[in-house]
């Protein structure tokens, strides 16, 4: 299951010269995080695989379409 909210822009670190789209991760309180680049789209999700699942849905499956960050995410500051 999936919440899909308009997000803020991921941190600069995962915006420099980048192929990927997405940057996945998890928030400070362990919920799974999906956005994009821009900050347009994104959303909470259940799991690692569902994040997952929504990155390649969105991107049509394409490889590398997604980092995953080992700091902390959030959709809101």
């Amino acid at each position: 299951m999936a919440l899909a909210l308009r997000t803020e822009k991921p941190p600069e670190r995962f915006r420099k010269s980048s192929p990927s789209r997405f940057v996945i991760g998890q928030d400070e309180h362990g919920h799974w995080v999906a956005m994009d680049f821009q900050g347009r789209e994104g959303g909470f999700f259940v799991s690692r695989e569902a994040a997952l699942k929504y990155v390649a849905d969105e991107t049509g499956r394409r490889r590398g379409a997604a980092l995953f960050s080992s700091k902390p995410l959030a959709l809101w500051k």
